[in-house]
């Protein structure tokens, strides 16, 4: 039986072979408050089959997944398990009925063993009613191996091991209460290269057992590599569901966002000679050393290398989270010490955080609070009182300058886009009118149309005169938005590029393979 739903082109697209979907959505509806977040959406998903699900922030997504995985109720519509209509009101409902989800940042006791993990909540027992842990240790090494993963960790308590591991027990969990189904919701955001190789191959294999996948992305390159189908969402509604080879990277994104997606291309300016930003054998022993920069104002900078090169502890010590014990910093030429976050305000650093919702974002709060926030001294209008009437003009300038998608100041911030919700990070730190703007991946966890708007507002930023140091692990967001590269390798930095190189000599650089002829070896005369 073919199971075949609208292309992009007006035609049909066939869903693996299968007899049936193991999981069928159809027309569901969901509202909060007076806000549609589903509008009579259908999807499914075929046994063997990894069916991607796509569409910017705010599209649906999240509202569809907490419905089939039990967090939320549809108000209309239907769920189809084996062709059978279901209605799970909690997650541990939906697990027993084969339906697992692995989030981005995976659910764990970190103070349990992995075996425990595996099993908690669902408990092997011996018929007096004991836990039997023997046979659930046997039970996790099989497990383990079954996934390829050493199983001599079934013993070792989690917070021992690296999160990418705590994903992959995340699928022993999942396949130890025989889920048929696996969601996997932004499971690569956290992850090197290398990890994320190693999750695809767990992917396929779970294909392979005929095991039914939903996998959630950001990152539109990777649908190509893992998945056979493609389903876009916007604004709430089903827009396409094509073969994935049918489709390219940027036609999902013109799905994603309705309308032809043409890239910015920054507007040449003149750069100023005087530097914004200089560090001199900047050091923090343990995390990186001898670290020599410099973001002229109206730069953007890069500063690139792969999970655990540094570049992060390198913005937190600028931003005086984690201070450099070594070296010199200086801004708009004068030394500075950079002892404190609150040091680093008065001294004109900005830092914008790689994760909004643990470092700054404060999510039951409404966009004004959230702006203000940390800038009180700037806001009074006597010692002990804020001008709320100032903290109301600058949130909406604010707003209106970055283009944030509110529909007032007043919005509880959480309730926004992640892309929005970062707009609003970002308008807290140009309160402060820095001199210096440090961002920390500045676009994680956004979709693509949201990118390209935060490209625009950096280019801008630099063009006012701001020096901006743009601290990522995103290759392609490295070459398109910055001027210059400066690759970091253990703790150094080691070669540095102008616009223009391409990523192999980036990359080449980063894993220790420098070519000579194309990138500069840091300290020979730049």
């Amino acid at each position: 039986m073919e199971h075949a739903t609208s292309s992009p082109g007006g035609g049909r697209s066939a869903a693996p072979a299968g007899d049936h979907p193991l999981l069928a959505m159809r027309g569901i509806v969901k509202r909060y408050a007076g806000v549609q977040a589903l509008r009579g959406v259908d999807f499914e998903v075929v046994a063997g089959e990894v069916h991607a699900l796509v569409g910017e922030n705010g599209a649906g997504k999240s509202t569809l997944i907490k419905i089939v995985s039990g967090v939320e109720q549809a108000d209309a519509g239907e769920v189809l398990l084996d062709g059978r209509r279901v209605r799970f009101n909690s997650t541990a409902a939906a697990l027993q009925a084969g339906i697992g989800t692995v989030f981005q940042e995976p659910h764990v006791f970190a103070d349990l063993t992995v075996a425990e993990n595996v099993f908690v909540g669902r408990e092997i027992r011996t018929p007096d009613g004991r836990v039997d842990w023997e046979e659930q240790q046997r039970r996790c090494l099989q497990l383990l191996e079954q996934l390829h993963i050493d199983p001599r960790i079934a013993e070792r308590t989690m917070e021992l091991l690296p999160v990418a591991t705590w994903q992959l027990v995340s699928i022993a969990k999942a396949l130890a209460a025989e889920a048929r189904i696996l969601i996997f919701d932004e499971p690569s955001a956290i992850l090197t290269a290398r990890e994320t190789e190693t999750l695809f191959e767990v992917i396929r294999r779970l294909r392979e057992r005929g095991v039914g996948v939903i996998y959630i992305s950001h990152r539109l390159d990777e649908l190509w590599l893992v998945t056979d189908r493609v389903t876009v969402l916007r604004d709430g509604q089903h827009v396409a569901t094509a073969a994935t080879a049918d489709l390219t990277p940027g036609k999902v994104a013109e799905l994603m966002v309705g309308r032809e997606l043409t890239e910015h291309a920054r507007e040449e300016g003149e750069r100023s000679a005087e530097p914004a930003l200089q560090t001199r054998g900047l050091g923090l022993p343990g995390k990186f050393s001898g670290v020599d920069l410099e973001v002229r104002r109206g730069e953007v900078v890069a500063l690139y290398g792969l999970i655990g090169c540094g570049a992060d502890d390198v913005a937190l010590a600028l931003y005086g989270i984690e201070p450099a014990k070594e070296g010199e910093v200086r801004v708009a030429g004068k030394p500075v010490r950079v002892g404190s976050t609150a040091a680093a305000d008065t001294n004109g650093i900005a830092l914008l955080p790689a994760d909004r919702k643990r470092q700054g974002m404060f999510g039951l709060h409404s966009v004004a609070f959230n702006i203000a926030a940390g800038n009180l001294r700037r806001l009074r209008r006597a010692v002990a009182f804020v001008d709320r009437g100032a903290e109301r003009k600058a949130a909406t300038n604010l707003v209106q300058r970055l283009n944030v998608r509110t529909p007032s100041i007043d919005q509880r911030v959480s309730l926004l886009s992640g892309g929005n919700q970062q707009k609003v990070m970002l308008a807290r730190q140009l309160l402060t009118n820095p001199k210096v703007l440090v961002l920390e991946e500045p676009t994680q966890g956004v979709d693509v149309g949201a990118k390209e708007e935060i490209h625009r507002i950096i280019w801008e930023l630099a063009a006012g005169g701001v020096g901006v140091l743009a601290v990522s692990s995103d290759l392609p967001e490295v070459l398109r938005v910055a001027d210059r590269i400066l690759v970091m390798r253990d703790g150094r930095i080691v070669a540095e590029f102008a616009r223009g190189v391409s990523d192999v000599d980036v990359l080449a650089a980063a894993a220790g393979r420098l070519q000579q002829q194309t990138g500069k070896e840091a300290g020979d005369g730049h």
